[in-house]
């Protein structure tokens, strides 16, 4: 009866720490069926030369982060020039003259002599393909660098981690996750604060299909491109041949481009929770194709900028919202505004590229409010 006993604990000791070193859940929209390591078996990465060299390498993997990797001083500092294109008050960020950007594009801001910043934030880790990234429980935190899946990197999942202080002082010191030439893509309750320029970013070339689900994107900070505690860069979003369901994310204390939709980009941005932006949430421009429904604008100046070029439908009444169902499932959800601006795209034409493709489903207005309580890491 004792060795019984004994064995049940045993086992199910063993179970419990398999599934909290495995993906939770499977991806909605446009990145379903994306499988990243699958079954390989977890690998315990201790060191950040280690945590490297597994996400890079060609094998399929699940990577399972147990504590703080910290990369601060790991590859040593950077001492260059820089402008002060937003003020030398304290709050502004100032800008590192990355590839002459101060020199061709501020050429009137006030020149900065000396910018001091960590090499290791500038160019993020590099993820191969057949990869999930989980932290565990609310261990699973990467300090000071980012990760870039692109080059044809496909079928990864990265899940339940944190990233934080990529040189949060300075413009062009590093982004948090980067994707420019990839394809099924999961990012589900990540956090992202205290990054230097984009939280997410989707370059030109085509990143194909992608989920970012269950994440906070936090933008408060002490230096800011508008000065004010608010980060301005966000979620930037450019594919040449994208597809980007945006599901039940927390997006707060921003100043603009939360989202910025670009290049040939088809965005579903459904149940998310827009919270104290001084700025501009949605920012659509020429090739931006955007659906939103059932999400929540609070205290948002601008739910989306005006006078730009891109597409968007925004179901502003319920007698309009059946067209969506031949296109998606469903009808489309209104959203819901409480000392903002409104959305006001109406353009049907965008709800048929919808068709034959993976579209999450969508709730309520209502419900979109409790992902402050559910997004982003350690929430699972």
């Amino acid at each position: 009866m004792k060795y019984t006993f004994i064995a049940a604990v045993v086992a199910a000791f063993a179970s419990s720490v398999s599934a909290a070193d495995a993906v939770s859940g499977a991806a909605e929209g446009f990145a379903k069926g994306v499988t990243g390591g699958g079954s390989a078996t977890p690998v315990y990465p201790s060191t950040t030369t280690e945590l490297i060299n597994y996400l890079k390498d060609s094998s399929a993997r699940v990577i399972v982060l147990t504590k703080t990797f910290d990369f601060t001083g790991t590859e040593g500092t950077t001492t260059s020039s820089g402008c002060a294109p937003w003020g030398t008050a304290s709050g502004c960020q100032l800008a590192i003259n990355k590839d002459d950007w101060c020199t061709n594009y501020e050429p009137n801001a006030a020149k900065v002599s000396s910018i001091t910043y960590d090499t290791a934030g500038v160019l993020g880790m590099t993820i191969g393909s057949n990869k999930s990234l989980i932290g565990q429980g609310s261990k699973g935190v990467i300090k000071g660098k980012g990760v870039r899946i692109v080059s044809g990197a496909k079928n990864i999942i990265i899940q339940n981690v944190r990233f934080t202080d990529i040189n949060p002082e300075y413009v062009w010191g590093g982004d948090a996750i980067t994707l420019n030439g990839a394809d099924l893509v999961w990012i589900d309750h990540v956090t992202t604060d205290l990054i230097a320029r984009q939280h997410i970013v989707l370059g030109n070339s085509a990143s194909n299909r992608v989920t970012i689900s269950n994440c906070e994107i936090n933008g408060a900070t002490a230096w800011s491109a508008t000065c004010d505690g608010h980060h301005y860069w966000g979620l930037y979003f450019t594919g040449s041949n994208d597809m980007v369901t945006l599901k039940d994310n927390y997006i707060h204390h921003t100043s603009g481009r939360s989202p910025k939709v670009g290049g040939n980009t088809l965005l579903h941005a459904v149940n998310n929770y827009f919270y104290a932006n001084t700025g501009h949430a949605f920012e659509v421009d020429t090739g931006g194709k955007v659906v939103a429904e059932g999400n929540v604008f609070q205290n948002v100046v601008a739910a989306m900028q005006s006078g730009l070029a891109g597409q968007i439908y925004a179901s502003a009444s319920s007698t309009t919202n059946t067209q969506c169902k031949t296109y998606l499932g469903h009808n489309c959800e209104l959203n819901a505004y409480g000392s903002s601006g409104a959305l006001t795209g109406t353009d049907t034409s965008i709800l048929s590229l919808f068709s034959g493709k993976n579209v999450a489903s969508a709730d309520t207005a209502t419900t979109a409010k409790n992902v402050v309580n559910t997004a982003g890491y350690g929430k699972l």
